[in-house]
């Protein structure tokens, strides 16, 4: 694989605003093989019009192999109190196998607040007392670790001032905070990390605040989500999840996206192309040309018409098995992807792929509102994690 140097900060852009708004990246491996995190990281930093320094971050899959097993909560705090208070919650409902801060390299970026990650496994007996307690007849199935889990990352970043989980899942980590790309990558010294696939992004903020959680990506279990642009259909979307049990707290509409995928392929397990479908579904005007798909997509979007994605928008999916980018139904934001052995690109700009691919074997933009897709060979993935345990 061919790499260079990140670029320097003021180099390309020139102070120059570029309307179309984030940087996203997202690359993997299709044998599960180990990439580093300075891959996606000069992946990102190719795109410096595209950043002002105000949050970055990234999602790494496959990081964590000694703990594969165990739920990894990454945690920011305000203070000590809020850490107690957590951790006192974490003790009572779940087996603690390590507690330890995210390992950073300090100075590097100022006004960080607290960060903590817990490996955890859900005990037999509060599996048990969990489903009994919350089954509902006529629900989405019996509940299982994965829903206790969500709902004690809503209580804590609802219940506890000063606490937020902003990744959850399995044998990955989310790690962002504001300031430019590379210097957040620096800051989590993410070039001693190994993973089988990864999501980067550089933010612009349009509606919303910089701050340290309410930087990209946005997690949820095994999920995470990069995203440009913005939801005008926000609100739809919002009162949607909410009203099967999710809390929407991060001021922000990329929220909604991992929340929606969550609910449609592990509630409703619909397949995830399927549940693309769904968030950018074809107009109605063309639906007479699709002949027996047709009538699928006609009484999805019925039934799922509050989960309809509209605006202006590119995100990329991470998920454990691979990667998806899905853009808006007019592709009013830029995506691109491309292949080069086993390895699989997408970025918002072909330059951010050359820039550590400089010829790779297929480039291409994928259609309007249809997602592409790459899956990852678990069964093949041997990576290390170089500071899992630092």
């Amino acid at each position: 694989m061919e790499t260079q140097a990140w670029p320097r900060r003021g180099e390309r852009h020139d102070g120059m605003r570029i309307p179309s708004g984030c940087a996203v990246a997202g690359v993997g491996s299709t044998g599960g093989r180990p990439i580093s995190g300075d891959t996606v990281v000069c992946m990102v930093c190719a795109m410096p019009e595209r950043a002002n320094g105000l949050g970055a971050g990234y999602a790494a899959y496959g990081i964590y192999p000694d703990l594969a097993d165990c739920y990894a909560f990454h945690l920011m705090y305000e203070d000590a109190g809020a850490r107690a208070s957590v951790e006192e919650l974490l003790q009572a409902g779940f087996q603690v196998e390590v507690a330890e801060p995210i390992p950073t390299r300090p100075r590097v970026l100022v006004g960080a607040p607290m960060l903590w990650r817990y490996f955890l496994r859900v005990p037999e007996r509060v599996a048990r007392s969990w489903e009994e307690s919350h089954a509902e007849p006529g629900g989405d199935g019996p509940p299982g670790e994965d829903d206790y889990v969500v709902r004690t990352v809503m209580d804590i970043n609802t219940g506890i001032p000063g606490a937020f989980v902003f990744s959850s899942g399995r044998n990955m980590g989310v790690f962002k905070a504001v300031g430019h790309p590379e210097a957040v990558a620096d800051f989590f010294m993410l070039d001693q990390y190994r993973g089988h696939s990864w999501l980067g992004h550089s933010r612009f903020p349009t509606n919303t605040p910089g701050w340290w959680g309410g930087a990209h990506p946005f997690s949820l279990l095994d999920w995470s989500v990069v995203h440009n642009g913005e939801l005008s259909s926000y609100g739809t979307n919002r009162r949607y999840v909410e009203s099967f049990g999710y809390r929407c707290t991060l001021l922000t509409d990329t929220e909604v996206i991992v929340y929606l995928v969550d609910l449609l392929v592990r509630r409703h397990g619909l397949p995830l192309q399927a549940a693309c479908r769904i968030l950018t579904p074809p107009f109605w005007r063309d639906l007479d040309g699709m002949g027996e798909e047709a009538a699928q997509l006609r009484t999805a979007r019925v039934i799922y018409g509050g989960a309809l994605l509209n605006g202006p928008f590119t995100t990329i999916l991470g998920h454990s098995r691979g990667l998806v980018g899905l853009t808006d139904r007019l592709m009013l934001r830029p995506l691109v992807a491309a292949t080069r052995g086993d390895l699989f690109y997408l970025a918002s700009e072909e330059a951010a792929i050359r820039a550590v691919c400089s010829n790779p074997g297929r480039v291409w933009s994928p259609p309007a509102g249809e997602p592409v897709a790459v899956e990852v060979g678990l069964s093949q993935v041997a990576v290390s994690a170089e500071v899992a345990r630092s």
